[in-house]
């Protein structure tokens, strides 16, 4: 419980929380830009006769 407890209260829990949530965040992003790239990419292959 100490642990939540110092997570969720101190400063630096706070930052270890928003630095997980950006992360994540960040990883998010980037697997949808990459999809979305590659999906774009395989269309554009497809319509020059690839």
């Amino acid at each position: 419980m100490k642990l939540l407890t110092d997570l969720f209260s101190t400063d630096y829990g706070l930052m270890s929380i928003s630095g997980i949530i950006f992360m994540l965040g960040m990883g998010v992003f980037f697997i949808r830009f990459f999809a979305r790239k590659m999906d774009e990419d395989g269309k554009a292959a497809k319509a020059a006769g690839r």
